[in-house]
């Protein structure tokens, strides 16, 4: 197994880079947007591009592993490792002309995520996380940050697909805007994922998020020494849990465990 994560590591931080120099290379040239669902969500040419470069590469160093991405879908092949692949997060900000995006990919070994990679091409930035090995940004070891007046928060906001107008996640959203010094939406999960992890934000809480939203990003914030716990207060146990989450340093976990159930409750 930590053979397998090793060469998993090397093999993703390379070819993540190489995709988000692709999706940089596009921005500001996009020509046809494709909508995708019900949700306003879009798919762009530089999604494919960089998907294409990410998948032909694990399907080369990884045969016998499964692949599911964003575009694609998943490789049909039936493993116990299985990769998830976002090549563009973010892209209705790509193709509004929003340099807010990132590519992302996980892997999974029986339903655990054991390896995340985010690269922001714009900052030029590489976060990597394995299990059990820490967190990093470009080869600096990361950490969540402790602040010692909570009402100071800044809290990152992550949301599914067709959440928007869900009466009970207007009215928590709405909760936290005026509990928090800010409450930020960047329609790129996994950059809010790395900005906690980093120490740049202060919590994040999760109303629904889809799993491409979330693997990596929370692979990366608990090897960066944070808590990641369901609305019930459980601790993360495997991706096929509750999408509805908060996550925070461990210090905060009461706090932001009370703003959320007064924001449901109340």
């Amino acid at each position: 197994m930590e053979q397998t994560i090793q060469k998993a590591k090397a093999v993703a931080s390379k070819i993540i880079v190489e995709a988000g120099k692709i999706a940089k290379e596009q921005f500001g040239k996009v020509l046809s947007i494709e909508e995708k669902g019900d949700h306003g969500d879009v798919v762009t040419e530089a999604d494919y591009l960089a998907e294409k470069v990410i998948i032909n590469e694990l399907n080369r160093a990884f045969p016998d592993h499964q692949i599911q991405s964003e575009e694609a879908g998943n490789n049909g092949v039936e493993s116990d490792w299985v990769w998830h692949v976002d090549p563009l997060d973010g892209t209705n900000n790509f193709a509004m002309g929003l340099p807010v995006f990132a590519s992302s990919i996980a892997l999974l070994y029986k339903d655990q995520p054991v390896l995340g990679v985010i690269y922001d091409p714009f900052l030029d930035r590489l976060f990597v996380s394995s299990l059990n090995e820490g967190s990093f940004c470009n080869g600096q070891s990361i950490e969540l940050k402790k602040r010692d007046n909570v009402k100071r928060f800044t809290i990152g906001w992550i949301q599914g697909h067709g959440v928007q107008n869900e009466e009970q996640a207007v009215k928590l959203r709405q909760h936290i805007d005026v509990n928090c010094k800010r409450m930020i939406r960047l329609w790129a999960p996994t950059l809010a994922w790395a900005m906690l992890a980093k120490g740049d934000i202060d919590a994040i809480i999760l109303y629904n998020s889809e799993g491409e939203d979330l693997y990596s990003g929370l692979l990366m914030v608990k090897e960066a020494g944070g808590a990641v716990l369901d609305f019930s207060g459980e601790e993360f146990q495997t991706v096929s849990g509750t999408p509805y989450f908060i996550a925070c340093h461990p210090e905060h976990k009461d706090y932001v465990m009370e703003l959320v159930h007064k924001g449901l409750n109340e």
